[in-house]
C-alpha cells in the first residue's frame, strides 16, 4: 500500500495553507488557491478511499 499520492497531496495543501497564512496574496490569487485547495481535499479523500479498500483496517472482516 503506497501513500506517494497522498503524501504529494498533503505537501501541496500545506503549501497552499503556508502562502494563505502570507497574507500576501492578492483577494483574487486567495480566492484561487482556497478553489485549489478545496479541490486537493477531494482528491485526497478519493485517494484516502482508495487506500483503505485495498487493506481494510484490522478485525473488519469482508461480507463477500
Amino acid at each position: 500500500m503506497s501513500t506517494d499520492k497522498l503524501d504529494a497531496l498533503t505537501e501541496r495543501l500545506e503549501d497552499a495553507a503556508a502562502q494563505l497564512r502570507g497574507g500576501e496574496l492578492t483577494p483574487e490569487d486567495a480566492a484561487k488557491l482556497v478553489e485549489e485547495c478545496a479541490t486537493l481535499a477531494a482528491q485526497a479523500g478519493t485517494e484516502l478511499d482508495r487506500l483503505g479498500r485495498e487493506q481494510p483496517a484490522p478485525g473488519q472482516d469482508s461480507l463477500l
